[in-house]
Order: C-alpha cells, then structure tokens, then sequence
C-alpha cells in the first residue's frame, strides 16, 4: 500500500496546480482537502489513514491531544519553518519527523501597506457606494507627512519601513529587543511603546505571537493612539487584545482597525468584526499569493521526496 498524503485546508483549490507533484506519481496517494476541518473528531477521522500531513501556516492545530489520536502519521510538512499550531515537542516524543518550506516574503508587507492606504482612502465604503449608484460619500487623508508606527522591525516591519519613505511618512518603530541604532539602520526612529502609540497616525503589528507579544496592544494603547489613529494588523490576532479593540472600535476610541488575522480563523459567522463600519476584514491574505505557493507546494514535494528517499530536509522536528 503507498503512503497517503492529505494535503489540509487548501480554501483556494490550487495547491495540485502550485506545484509540478510528479515526482511523488507511484510513490503516494495524494488527498487534498479544501475546507476547514474544525472539528477535532472530523480531523482526527479525515486524517486517521494519514502517512502525511501537509499543514497550510496556522489554518488547523495539530496539538499533542490530536497527534496522540494518529498513531498512523510519520511525517507532518508545513508550509513555512513556524507553525505555532503545531506541537513540536509532542511530534518528538511520537517520533514523527516535522519538514518546512521556505516562502515568498514580499506578500504580508504588502498586504499591510495596501490596507493602510484602504482606511486613509475609505476604499471599501466608496467602491460599495459606486455599487450601490453613489458618488464621493467622504474625505480620505493622505499618507504624506503623517506618521506610522511599526510594532516588530524583523523582515517585514522594515519592509514597510520601506513603503514609509517612498509615501513620505516618518517611521517610528519598536520592539522588545530593538536598538536605536537597528532601527535608524532601518530608516525608522526608536522610541519607547507608549510613544509610539502616542505619535502615530497609524500602527502597524509585525511581531510574532508569543507569552511576550500576546496582548500587547490593549486598551491603554489604544487610547493612546486616539481617535484619529488606524490599527494595521497582519501578523497574529491575540497580540491585539480583541476586547479592547471591539470596545475602541465602537466607541470612537480610534478611527479604524484593518484587520488581516483573528483570535479565531476562519473568523466565525456573525463575529462583529464583520459588520463594524469602521473595520476593514480580509481573510488571512498575508502570505496568499502565487508566488508563495509556488514556493510552498514546490518545497512540501521537496519534503515529501525527502522523506521518501530517507534523506529528509528543512527538519523542524524529529
């Protein structure tokens, strides 16, 4: 019998076209799953005759308690080389071997600096007023001469760093661990987090979530950003205190969040972050795009090729 591969969480249906899989023809069966299993018992039975795992990010937790219900799985791929969703330690301790990819980097910053200009512009309101037969319903503001927080100056962050300049707009940055002299190096100012909030016009997230970052920007800080001040986040949603940002929001506490991730993804049916006017929701588009799963898909054959062949690559775990 060959080996099953499940490929899970492919929204887009794509992840057979992303790639050229020939190299695994003969060598597995390959099952691709295009909705989101959320439900530990679903998973755990659409996964039950599973060799391999193919984990798209952070779409479907694989902790120890559903790892522990797969005594059949041998290896788990995801795309990427982070995924918090998965519990490394427990895959060590069942001695399944964990593979990652590489990616394309551009995506996230762009996504992030697109829906900055969409809260300035009030895209979404004017595009649905052309819908709806309108013309002109507000005023934008433009980006030039305002100034941008960036929370995490890694790859990313100085990314749209970047974007700043070439906008016209003065750069703030901090993180835990920056430097003055990183951050100048990076054509932002350091300051201190309180400031940061304080002087900017809008706030953009680029950090990882951790126990450091997990609530992070709460109720003080969004006070502090004030009732003009936009909310970029495209990283992970609980470094947002989601309390104190539905409170912020509706309350004119500041003037709009744009939001790329979610305590909860996919984010459920009738969450109210889908209906505040002054919230701009995408669905986690940060790293979709072609050229991202090109990368993917081509690297989790890679792996799987690997794997097969006993000799296996970009080894997170096992």
């Amino acid at each position: 019998m060959l080996p099953r591969v499940v490929v899970l969480d492919d929204y887009q249906k794509v992840a057979r076209d992303s790639a050229d899989w020939s190299p695994l023809s003969g060598r597995v069966e390959l099952d691709v799953w295009h909705d989101h299993l959320a439900d530990p018992d679903t998973l755990v039975a659409a996964l039950a005759e599973a060799d391999v795992v193919v984990a798209m990010r952070e779409r479907t937790p694989l902790p120890a308690g559903i790892l522990a219900r797969l005594p059949r799985l041998r290896l788990l791929v995801t795309t990427g080389m982070r995924n918090a969703a998965i519990d490394l330690d427990a895959a060590r301790a069942r001695n399944m071997l964990v593979c990652g990819t590489g990616g394309s980097g551009a995506g996230t910053g762009e996504l992030a600096w697109g829906l900055l200009i969409a809260l300035a512009r009030q895209l979404p309101a004017e595009t649905a007023g052309v819908a709806r037969g309108g013309w002109q319903l507000g005023l934008g503001r433009e980006l030039a001469g305002g100034t941008i927080g960036i929370l995490g100056l890694g790859k990313i962050g100085t990314q749209v760093a970047g974007y700043a300049r070439a906008f016209g707009m003065h750069a703030l940055a901090w993180s835990q661990h920056l430097t003055p002299q990183r951050a100048a190096a990076a054509g932002a100012e350091w300051v201190e987090k309180d400031e940061l909030f304080r002087r900017s016009d809008a706030v953009t997230v680029h950090m990882t979530l951790s126990d450091r970052t997990r609530g992070l920007v709460g109720t003080a800080e969004l006070a502090s950003l004030g009732p003009r001040g936009f909310l970029i986040n495209t990283s992970r949603g609980p470094i947002v205190d989601e309390a104190a940002l539905l409170a912020a929001l509706r309350d004119g506490v500041i003037a709009g969040a744009a939001l790329d991730v979610f305590d909860a993804e996919p984010l459920p049916a009738g969450h109210i972050l889908r209906d505040l006017p002054n919230v701009i929701a995408t669905p986690h588009l940060g790293y979709v795009t072609e050229q991202s799963y090109a990368v993917y898909f081509r690297e989790v054959v890679a792996d799987i090729v690997g794997w097969l062949d006993g000799r296996p690559v970009r080894v997170l775990a096992g």
